[in-house]
C-alpha cells in the first residue's frame, strides 16, 4: 500500500478513536464508545508503523499534514461544519510542509 493510503487509513482510525472519547466525555454517550475507540487508536498506531520511512519521527511529522486535512473533512462530513478559507489555507500549508518532510532530498 502507498504511503498516502496508509496515512489516510491512520487518520481515519485516529480521528474515529479520538471522537469516541469526545462522544463519551462531551456528548454524554455511553462509556461503551471507548471500546471501538481504543481499537481504532490501536489500529492507527499499527498502521503508522507500516509507513516506509527511515525514522519514526519523520513518518509522524509528515503524517501531521494528512491528519489536519482529514480532521477538516471530518468536521465537514460528520459534524456538518464546512471549513472556511483559513482552514483550507492552513491545511494547504501543512500538506506542503508534509510533502517537503516526506519527499525532500536527503544526503545519505
Amino acid at each position: 500500500m502507498t504511503t498516502l493510503g496508509l496515512y489516510l487509513i491512520a487518520a481515519a482510525a485516529e480521528i474515529g478513536g479520538c471522537f469516541a472519547v469526545w462522544a463519551w466525555l462531551r456528548l454524554d454517550r455511553s462509556a461503551l464508545w471507548l471500546i471501538p475507540g481504543a481499537a481504532c487508536l490501536a489500529l492507527f498506531a499499527w498502521v503508522l508503523t507500516r509507513v516506509d520511512a527511515d525514522f519514526a519521527g519523520r513518518a509522524y511529522a509528515a503524517y501531521g499534514g494528512i491528519y489536519i486535512l482529514a480532521s477538516l473533512l471530518w468536521m465537514w462530513v460528520i459534524e456538518g461544519s464546512r471549513p472556511d478559507r483559513w482552514d483550507l489555507a492552513g491545511a494547504a500549508l501543512c500538506l506542503t510542509g508534509a510533502a517537503v518532510i516526506l519527499w525532500g532530498p536527503r544526503n545519505a
